[in-house]
Formats: C-alpha cells, sequence, structure tokens
C-alpha cells in the first residue's frame, strides 16, 4: 500500500513523524526530521530571527519549545512557498510583534497573559521538582 509523503514543512508532517506529544521541546535533530531542513539552517535562523531562541542546556544542546517549533515551521513556510527573503521574513515577523505588543492591549488582557504564563511556569516547576 502506497502513502503519499508529507510536505517537510505541514504540521501534520510533524505530528506523524513524532513519537512526541505535541507540546513537548524538541531537539535540534528532531526539528530537522520533522522540517526536512538541515541542522546548519536552523542555527542560522537563530542568528537571523531575534524571535528564534530555543533553550540551551549544558553542552549547548538546543530544546526547541512549541512556540519555536510552530515559528520554523512559519519561516519555512514564507521563505520556500510564499517567495519571501530572509530580511522579508524578518520584517514581517518584526511588524507582527508589533502589532502583538500594541497599546491597543488592554490592562485585563495583559494581566491575564501574565497569570497564564505564570501558571505554567509553576506548572512546570511541580513537573521538574517531581521529576517528571
Amino acid at each position: 500500500m502506497a502513502v503519499k509523503p508529507e510536505e517537510p514543512g505541514s504540521p501534520s508532517a510533524a505530528d506523524a513523524g513524532s513519537d512526541k506529544a505535541a507540546g513537548a521541546y524538541r531537539t535540534i535533530g528532531e526539528l530537522a526530521r520533522e522540517t526536512g531542513l538541515a541542522q546548519h539552517i536552523l542555527r542560522y535562523w537563530e542568528t537571523r530571527f531575534p524571535q528564534l531562541r530555543p533553550l540551551q542546556r549544558a553542552g549547548n544542546r538546543r530544546y526547541y519549545r512549541p512556540e519555536d517549533v510552530a515559528l520554523v515551521h512559519r519561516i519555512a513556510k514564507l521563505l520556500s512557498q510564499d517567495g519571501y527573503t530572509i530580511r522579508g521574513v524578518q520584517q514581517a515577523l518584526l511588524a507582527e510583534g508589533k502589532r502583538a505588543v500594541s497599546p491597543a492591549m488592554g490592562a485585563a488582557d495583559s494581566s491575564a497573559a501574565i497569570v497564564a504564563v505564570r501558571d505554567r511556569l509553576a506548572a512546570a516547576l511541580a513537573d521538574d521538582s517531581r521529576g517528571g
């Protein structure tokens, strides 16, 4: 039975090729396999896109958060499918960042976001202390 190969940058390809949960951190090798990109390309993108900042642990081992994985997929799509240049993607992401932090965001919205981040951090610390 022939199975149609998934497009390398598609989210379904990432889900199908990984044994990890959707919210799990990915190593650079796992992310490279998911996206079909070389590891050196991912490291280069870290120098070009300040929004892409994976956690680095001992020995400079990179761990990409789900947000980083989504950003890598988005950058790959903009570059390969939408015809953007590196500079064009930088400008697009910068413009999005400015809109996301616009003064139109109400105090209730920002405090709710802060509480959500605090709760996620507390849960992560509790999991870490349990060895999970």
